[in-house]
């Protein structure tokens, strides 16, 4: 055949179907992000291939039985596969796709941004943002240390600026760890103006410096986060803890009071043992810090699971992260048919 009279792609490929509008018994051909990939073994011994697929809407648990071999060389966690199979919702698996086909998607197929979440805010804004609010920072010793991490140019500040904030949870994408922290030290920032007795500067450099240990705990290939393995072995908080101290510690005159402040509110903004923090906060700015992240992330789960909602909806399923439903209200269903 000659290549002018050839399709074009777009002629045969479906158009995409996203997570969120899948059906029970729908038959499915589309583009795809591959988020986790295990090869497994059937009782038998042979073996088989689970995935998550997912797309800025969700994800979705895939499974396929045969030619697990060829499919492994098409699903490494980051790339864009072209998947084609059956989406079914059982009682006792609950929703699964199983595959028939699995293959690399080529460029030019598909459109990234049905795939790749990403921050509402312009990354430029974010950053300039940003600027703005470190140049408020008054104590040199801490403009010094947020100096030595987040100056343009700076190996740490791209790697900060970069990362995301969470594996699933919220802000689990490029510059999802910028957005989460900005936003984290813009809360902590305001709310220093209300109650007396906190440290502002302080505060907001813990705010901004307190998940700094996820760019050695996370890592991102595509669209795919893992964890390293020093984010399995010492955990982000003790990872952070250290990041921070080795960079007080080349700083001559670094105030020893202000160190152990700072270093309190890292260890200590988990804000519970059994979540994580080696120590709960004992200091206004640590609990202030606490209780503005634990607010960030929550309100960033309710941006993933609106996300994942179709037309008409209002609740999203049971989500760990909120140890419950979320409830999106009539305005949404009414801006979503007036779109």
């Amino acid at each position: 055949m000659d290549l002018l009279s050839q399709p074009s792609f777009d002629a045969i490929v479906p158009p995409k179907a996203f997570v969120r509008d899948l059906q029970d018994g729908q038959q499915i051909e589309s583009a795809f992000l591959v988020r986790d990939r295990t090869r497994r073994e059937k009782r038998n011994g042979d073996p088989f291939l689970k995935l998550q697929l997912g797309d800025v809407t969700g994800v979705v648990e895939a499974v396929m039985w045969d030619g697990v071999d060829e499919a492994m060389d098409a699903t490494a966690p980051g790339s864009v596969v072209f998947a084609v199979g059956r989406y079914e919702v059982k009682d006792r698996y609950g929703a699964c796709l199983t595959l028939r086909s699995v293959r690399e998607a080529p460029h030019g197929s598909f459109d990234p941004a049905d795939l790749h979440d990403a921050p509402p805010v312009p990354f430029e804004t974010m950053v300039a943002d940003l600027r703005a609010l470190v140049d408020t920072v008054q104590d040199s010793d801490l403009r010094a240390l947020l100096d030595r991490f987040l100056a343009p140019g700076c190996e740490l500040w791209r790697r900060w600026s970069e990362a995301p904030a969470a594996k699933t949870y919220h802000q689990a994408y490029r510059h999802g760890l910028l957005e989460h922290c900005l936003s984290v030290a813009q809360g902590v920032s305001a709310i220093s103006a209300t109650f007396p007795g906190i440290d502002r500067d302080l505060a907001v450099t813990g705010a901004l410096l307190h998940d700094i240990g996820k760019v050695e705990a996370y890592a991102m290939s595509g669209g795919a986060i893992e964890l390293t393995d020093a984010g399995k072995l010492l955990g982000e908080i003790p990872l952070g803890y250290y990041l921070v101290r080795r960079e007080i510690e080349e700083l001559p005159g670094f105030s020893p009071d202000t160190a152990q402040a700072l270093l309190h509110i890292i260890l200590a903004h988990h804000g519970q043992l059994e979540h994580g923090s080696p120590v709960v906060p004992c200091t206004r700015e640590a609990t202030l810090v606490h209780f503005v992240d634990n607010l960030g992330g929550r309100l960033g789960s309710f941006d993933r699971l609106e996300k994942s909602l179709g037309d008409g909806e209002r609740w999203s399923g049971f989500d760990r992260a909120l140890s419950g439903s979320a409830y999106f209200g009539f305005g949404r269903a009414g801006a979503r048919e007036a779109a």
